[in-house]
């Protein structure tokens, strides 16, 4: 591990040097990609370099309780010893997870998909109860939430939304999301007053770029039709909304959020290479060992993930056993300590694996 990270600060040094040079510089593409290199390499290098200063440190400490012979020194040198001994394993233990390998697409912009599944016009409601949970939480950290497509209901849900959450490092901590989420509560529409259960799926796709999905054009049928509102009714008289239909894969994909054919276009291929990008990521994860540990939170859409229970103020997550009753400020978007808490289950899981 040590000459892991001894390796890691000979080339974040060397970086350092590049980003200096004038023909780098010069050059915007080797520019950005030394500056992001760099950045990457950052957090591990700056806590080596802690670690390093912590083992001088304690080394130095030996020494000197060696050579003391004062009782009240000696006393006050075993005391850093062994906070400084703590301090190391502390360190060691993050240099750890700094090092595991790292998803490529964490940092990545991403495209969310909600839709009302078993339970009508209440599994549509819990739908844009969901959405709205998701934009204060992106609000909450600086992202901005750009809808691509919806098709709402008369009672003011979503059968179906998708929009996409622009911010650095969005995939890396909504990837959990991506599942079943129950809700349990009495709906609107209930006069008895009896609990109903209803359930809204959510995909999480990372945005993909051109150079990670090859798209043949002529593969591509596209149609055009005017915006529907709620019910289907047609909102202009313009043939602004565009389908888009990937023939080798059967991917479809509809935008009509803006008021223009091309805008609409561009989202819809964005969305689309999006889809097939990880449809490709789905079919290479399928032939992974059945007995892989560390994929929480990213696996089968169809799992349920995590249960809002009305009534009692609660929510689950059925991954990781994880209860809170604060489901009020849950539904504000405050997800971080679901979110942090599947993040370090994960890290556990692959220090295993890695153990192992």
């Amino acid at each position: 591990m040590l000459e892991r990270l001894q390796s890691l600060e000979n080339r974040y040094d060397k970086l350092n040097e590049l980003l200096s040079d004038p023909e780098v510089i010069s050059d915007t593409t080797k520019l950005r990609e030394y500056s992001k290199e760099q950045s990457d390499l950052e957090e591990v290098v700056q806590v080596y370099r802690t670690y390093q200063d912590v083992e001088q440190q304690l080394k130095d400490t030996k020494e000197m309780l060696e050579d003391e012979s004062d009782d009240e020194m000696q006393d006050m040198a075993k005391a850093e010893i062994e906070e400084l001994s703590e301090k190391k394993e502390e360190l060691e233990e993050r240099l750890k997870v700094l090092l595991l390998p790292k998803d490529p697409n964490d940092e990545k912009n991403v495209f969310m998909e909600v839709r009302g599944a078993a339970g009508g016009d209440e599994a549509a409601l819990f739908a844009g109860d969901l959405y709205r949970m998701y934009a204060k939480y992106a609000e909450a950290h600086g992202w901005k939430i750009d809808v691509v497509e919806a098709t709402s209901t008369g009672v003011g849900g979503y059968k179906e939304i998708i929009f996409m959450v622009n911010g650095t490092g969005a995939y890396s901590k909504l990837k959990y999301e991506n599942g079943a989420h129950r809700v349990q509560r009495v709906p609107e529409t209930e006069s008895g007053g009896r609990i109903h259960t209803s359930t809204a799926t959510v995909a999480v796709l990372p945005e993909a770029e051109d150079v990670e999905v090859d798209i043949n054009e002529k593969d591509i049928r596209v149609d055009t039709f005017a915006s529907s509102g709620p019910g289907g009714q047609s909102v202009n008289t313009t043939m602004s909304a565009v389908r888009l239909t990937h023939d080798p894969t059967g991917i479809v994909v509809s935008c009509q959020d803006e008021k223009s054919q091309i805008k609409n276009k561009e989202k819809a291929m964005k969305v689309l290479r999006a889809r097939i990008y990880d449809k490709f990521q789905q079919e290479a994860q399928a032939e992974i060992d059945e007995n892989r540990k560390s994929a929480v939170g990213t696996g089968d859409r169809s799992e349920r993930i995590r249960t809002y229970n009305f009534p009692q103020t609660r929510v689950t997550d059925h991954r990781i056993g994880l209860t809170i009753q604060k489901l009020d400020q849950v539904m504000e978007g405050k997800l971080d300590e679901f979110i942090d808490a599947l993040l370090m289950e994960e890290q556990a899981q692959k220090l295993e694996e890695i153990g192992e």
